[in-house]
């Protein structure tokens, strides 16, 4: 077996005698398979393996990436040629640099590695049983397929400041799409499901029939009047509002003042009792990682506690445009400079059911599926696609389509309610979340 981290550590060395005031570099040694099912018959097999590398260095305060998928070690040397000489000529910036927050790793076992890789006809199977079971459903008429994954990626970072760092993660997936209906009447609808281990992952006839039912509950769509009234987003939908959120708090965005929230740090964002938390230290987490993409220590965060907001997301070079520090967060591959982002993001639960949150509605609209990326970063207005069903008397009722929710992040924040049903399933997850006042734009 390659010893990478010995392989990544050399590189760094010869990069510091290549000319390099400091460097570091990322490997990434990946493995995915695929089988995709289709009309019961296997439509595709997919098999791919890759191993990427790149090097950033720094000459005083100008820095240049390289990258390559060769790990021969002969080839070293031009590697590091090119990239001091490309930082030579580059502009200043007067924010670069190593982290300056590091420390060996801590032996926590996050338990991202499922030992077992699954056989081509494994996966096979797990397709065909979900796809089987979405036909099973009365009413779907047509799929458009189903498909069972299993993904392994291996990544050793590596600084001249003297981090070295090595982790590795896996990912099993099922997923099926059915149709419902005939002609211009036909609905579509989907589930799936992702773990780090085989052994946490839903059961392919469930997906399969969650598929069904879900398109067969979409048939024969209305489209329902403008108003303004209450909106409801189902799980599956209301982490598109916390990515809004993250990408309001990144730090990059924060320091080129371009966020709606540029100005509230430390001020109240969202209604009393919200409370939105980032954990990359949860065991078999989607997105668990023990360091950030600089090495920094990763720990967890309450990004808003009682609805204020009390930090921004930050790699070192934001951290440094903001006189702030590193809140772990920096992300990066291996043809690109580290950037903040989010790991285990979640908004915690509410106390009310999900039914008891929609029981004094009158008209609503409960949002199963959203369209679009209507979103303006800078004014927090927002407009999206959407389709779902119409909320009467506190129940779903006829489902509907084709129609337009509109409103502001700042409002819509300062109004969300979170409901109790809070289920880790993506890496960004939330519970269903009513927020009142939003403008519904239908027939």
């Amino acid at each position: 077996m390659t010893d990478y981290l010995s392989l990544v550590s050399d590189l760094i060395r010869q990069a510091r005698t290549g000319g390099a005031d400091a460097a570091d570099a990322v490997l990434v040694n990946g493995t995915s398979l695929s089988v995709a099912s289709r009309q019961g018959k296997i439509e595709h097999l997919e098999r791919s393996e890759g191993r990427d590398l790149g090097l950033r260095v720094f000459v005083g305060k100008r820095a240049a990436i390289v990258s390559s998928t060769s790990l021969d070690p002969a080839g070293f040397p031009s590697l590091v040629e090119r990239a001091v000489a490309m930082a030579k000529v580059v502009p200043e910036d007067p924010f670069a640099g190593l982290a300056e927050t590091w420390a060996p790793q801590d032996g926590i076992d996050l338990d991202m590695a499922d030992p077992a890789e699954p056989a081509p006809d494994v996966l096979a199977a797990r397709a065909a049983a979900a796809e089987e079971a979405a036909f099973s459903v009365r009413g779907v008429t047509n799929s458009e397929g189903a498909e069972a994954g299993y993904g392994r990626n291996e990544i050793v970072l590596v600084t001249s400041a003297g981090f070295a760092g090595h982790r590795v993660g896996t990912s099993h997936s099922i997923s099926a799409t059915a149709l419902a209906g005939s002609g211009t009447d036909m609905q579509r609808d989907y589930d799936y499901h992702s773990t780090v281990y085989f052994a946490d992952l839903d059961d392919p006839v469930k997906i399969g029939k969650s598929a069904g039912e879900r398109a067969i509950a979409r048939l024969h769509p209305t489209r329902p009047n403008t108003a303004k009234i209450p909106v409801v987003f189902d799980p599956r939908v209301a982490g598109s509002l916390l990515g809004h959120f993250s990408g309001a708090i990144n730090g990059a965005g924060v320091a080129r003042g371009t966020s709606f929230l540029k100005e509230k740090l430390g001020q109240r964002v969202f209604a009393p009792g919200i409370n939105i938390h980032d954990d990359p230290r949860r065991v078999r987490g989607a997105r668990s990682r023990a360091f950030d993409g600089e090495g920094t220590p990763t720990r967890a965060h309450a990004l808003i506690q009682d609805g204020v907001l009390t930090t921004w997301l930050l790699d070192s070079r934001s951290a440094r445009q903001l006189g702030m520090a590193s809140t772990g967060h920096a992300s990066r591959g291996t043809s690109g400079p580290p950037s903040p982002s989010t790991t285990n993001l979640y908004l915690a639960p509410g106390a009310l059911t999900p039914q008891a949150l929609m029981a004094d509605i009158k008209e609503g609209f409960y949002i199963t599926e959203m369209i679009g990326m209507g979103v303006n970063g800078v004014t927090g207005d927002y407009s999206r696609g959407a389709a779902g069903f119409m909320i009467r008397d506190g129940a779903l009722a006829e489902p509907a389509a084709e129609v337009t929710v509109a409103g502001n992040l700042i409002e819509m924040f300062a109004n969300m309610v979170a409901a109790s049903d809070l289920v880790f399933r993506r890496g960004t997850d939330s519970p269903t979340v009513r927020i009142d006042g939003m403008t519904m734009a239908g027939g």
